[in-house]
């Protein structure tokens, strides 16, 4: 397989690496196996001879038009975290030829895959429309408002939908490079894994910082600080929506837009992070905790955990 990763000023320099050594990697390890899968042929394109990377290293590239002969696209994360600065980026002058460039090969049907801020391009360019997508974390409200025909779960470390992989936050970009080789070999992917020493991870859900995803907007912000003053008791989102000043309609839309899910889900969310803090920080046992973040049993709050983070009570204990 011909796969091009894209390499352009300002890209993320370890999502950049990541994704060449683990392939290369995979292409290292692959006669491992007793029937190893054929092997990647990686070329590194970009739109100059020379690109400087966001940490400011230079990466010399082939001309991008190598990627018309490709038979997969990768395009690493930029290296911004600012939701405002990353948006005028992505849709600026500076990232036109990789816009340019993804929707080429989006229409020659050749497969693309991204991760992390990386995904903003895929969904600026327009390949993401009417599709699902994941992305950063934290970023997932700012990319939600900005692309509304892009269906988003941000708890997914790896989505794939329709010939567009698509990654979480950062280091997703491990995860990514690990989900394409094991396209061709999952016994490949699993040994790559153990070589490099890294877990599976299916869900962001564990990293997600739920007060970190509400500053994305004020009456979000202030519905947060109003639930955790009332994490202990009954929810009542009118209660809530007539103390932020906002009808209940309001509150719910404002929710749903900004995060994708529904003020009584967004609770549950703040409660489930509070008892995990509560079970990595002190001895109370269970039930107490329970009891804290406003649920009667203990077991209810067993499920939840391993619902929403994956893990149980006694592995968020062991940290």
């Amino acid at each position: 397989m011909d796969v091009a990763v894209l390499a352009y000023d300002g890209v993320f320099d370890s999502g950049l690496s990541a994704l060449l050594d683990v392939i290369d990697g995979a292409n290292a390890m692959r006669e491992e196996l007793p029937k190893p899968p054929p092997a990647w042929n990686v070329s590194t394109v970009g739109f100059r001879r020379r690109i400087r990377t966001g940490a400011g290293h230079v990466v010399e590239t082939l001309p991008a038009d190598t990627a018309k002969g490709a038979d997969l696209l990768l395009v690493p994360a930029l290296a911004e975290r600012r939701p405002d600065a990353l948006i005028a980026h992505v849709s600026g002058s500076a990232t036109e030829p990789v816009r340019r460039l993804v929707a080429a090969t989006r229409a020659r049907r050749t497969p693309i895959a991204s991760a992390c801020t990386g995904t903003f391009l895929l969904a600026e360019s327009g390949v993401l429309d009417g599709h699902r997508a994941t992305t950063s974390w934290w970023l997932a409200p700012y990319f939600r408002m900005r692309y509304p025909a892009v269906t988003v779960d941000e708890t997914r470390m790896v989505t794939m939908s329709d010939g567009l992989t698509t990654a979480g936050a950062a280091f997703g970009h491990v995860d990514l490079a690990l989900a394409i080789v094991r396209m061709s070999s999952p016994a490949l992917a699993d040994l790559v894994a153990r070589y490099l020493v890294v877990d599976e991870r299916p869900s962001q859900s564990a990293y997600t910082i739920t007060s970190a995803l509400a500053q994305s907007d004020p009456t979000l912000a202030a519905f947060e600080r109003w639930a955790r003053v009332h994490l202990d008791q009954p929810v009542s989102i009118a209660d809530a929506a007539r103390t932020l000043g906002v009808s209940e309609r309001t509150l719910q839309r404002i929710v749903r837009r900004t995060l994708g899910t529904s003020p009584v889900r967004f609770v549950q969310d703040l409660r489930v992070e509070h008892a995990s803090h509560l079970l990595r920080t002190t001895d109370l046992p269970l039930e107490a905790i329970a009891r804290k973040v406003g649920y009667e049993h203990a077991n209810t709050l067993r499920i939840l955990l391993r619902e929403r983070t994956g893990e149980t009570a006694s592995s968020l204990r062991a940290r």
